[in-house]
């Protein structure tokens, strides 16, 4: 694997030949010709070592997984080892800055940061806002419930502005892209990002029992109190977005 980890900084060789991105090292290779992620892997790189070395985390089996609640404003990454037991918190990043209010995404142009069941579909190393990571919005599930234009482009980017995504600075962004591209280049095909109005209890939806939303978030809670039970996402099946 071109990522070396030995308890220090994050060390990964040069190599110009090019490969399809299907393979850890191709994986590294491709990243590794973008500027902003070599800056990042310099800078940002032994502050990344250093999280996963004090957990016990191995990066060449690292598995990570991403939860928002848009009432405590962070960004939480949870992360284990491949076939290591349940996720832990490895760390939350606070939000720069927010836009929307609760409840979910339905339009483009509507400055709604999603809620839902989501995982992490594209790698941008070149973003407007010095790195991000693309959700998968909408879900075929969000498609079907009629709305002509939904909207996309939703990420988690560097930047301290947004309409929509999720921005946690350019310093923040740097050790999240690293870790993921850690976990995908350790084999993890599937990154899941779960965002949440707030912690979805019976408490807390008893306070918005008058939200036009409620049943939408009813649909969420399963899956809350799932992650919140194991420390595992459920089953992809088991998660609906109404």
């Amino acid at each position: 694997m071109l990522l070396l980890f030995s308890g220090g900084p994050l060390l990964a060789q040069s190599c110009t030949t090019p490969a399809p991105v299907d393979s850890s090292a191709a994986f590294w290779r491709q990243q590794l010709r973008f500027p902003r992620v070599r800056a990042a892997q310099a800078t940002a790189g032994p502050v990344v070592a250093g999280r996963l070395r004090r957990r016990y985390l191995n990066p060449d089996r690292l598995e990570i997984m991403f939860r928002l609640l848009k009432t405590h404003r962070e960004l939480e990454v949870w992360a284990r080892n491949r076939n290591g037991g349940p996720f832990e918190l490895l760390h939350a990043y606070p939000l720069a800055a927010t836009s929307g209010t609760l409840g979910p995404k339905r339009r483009a142009g509507d400055g709604q940061v999603p809620e839902g069941f989501y995982e992490i579909d594209r790698f941008n190393p070149k973003s407007n806002f010095h790195l991000s990571l693309g959700l998968n919005y909408p879900t075929a599930a969000e498609r079907t419930l009629g709305e002509p234009d939904p909207g996309g482009d939703i990420f988690i980017h560097g930047g301290e502005v947004t309409i929509g995504c999720m921005p946690i600075t350019d310093a923040g962004i740097e050790e999240v892209y690293l870790l993921a591209v850690l976990a995908r280049a350790a084999g993890q095909a599937a990154i899941p990002v779960h965002i949440f109005p707030f912690p979805i209890t019976d408490e807390e939806l008893a306070k918005r029992a008058g939200s036009p939303h409620l049943d939408y978030w009813r649909g969420l809670q399963p899956g809350y109190a799932y992650f919140e039970q194991h420390h595992e996402p459920a089953a992809p099946s088991a998660l609906a977005t109404q």
